[in-house]
């Protein structure tokens, strides 16, 4: 087990909660989720196209990189998603539901709840980022209007 130096003491890491196999099973059956649901998977599909591969070898870094901290994953995720023109708000909330099934079926408890953790917070920065008015978020600003 590795340790960091926390100056005086040196405490171990914890052990990792899930690890490569499961993160691609959980990331191959979260898409499979997608592409058969109706409101998510035909924008999926028009932003992927029929060759899912490469797309689910780049969640498989992803999820590496933000599960494990592996640094696999190299792309720019906000970037990606704002080129995406008919995502809505809404469908971070769908996608955070299917994701949640996924994981409730794949994972133990705690492998789930890390998952989701993580999950919630990327949603929330996408959507942040894509949907986010500042003047909307201006109480002074519609008190002028």
């Amino acid at each position: 087990m590795s340790e960091i130096d926390g100056g005086a003491r040196r405490r171990p890491l914890p052990a990792p909660l899930t690890d490569e196999r499961e993160i691609e099973t959980v990331v191959r059956a979260f898409y499979t989720r997608i592409r058969a649901d109706e409101v998510l998977g035909p924008i999926f599909e028009h932003a992927i196209g029929d060759d899912w591969e490469p797309h689910l070898n780049k969640m498989f870094d992803f999820w590496s990189s933000v599960m494990l901290t592996s640094g696999r994953y190299k792309g720019q995720p906000m970037l990606a998603h704002m080129r995406l023109k008919t995502v809505r708000p809404e469908h971070f909330d769908r996608w955070l539901t299917l994701f949640r099934a996924t994981l409730g079926e794949l994972c133990v408890e705690a492998t789930a709840a890390a998952f989701v953790v993580r999950a919630e917070r990327i949603a929330d920065s996408l959507r942040m980022g894509m949907f986010f008015n500042p003047a909307s978020a201006d109480p002074a600003a519609t008190r002028r209007a």
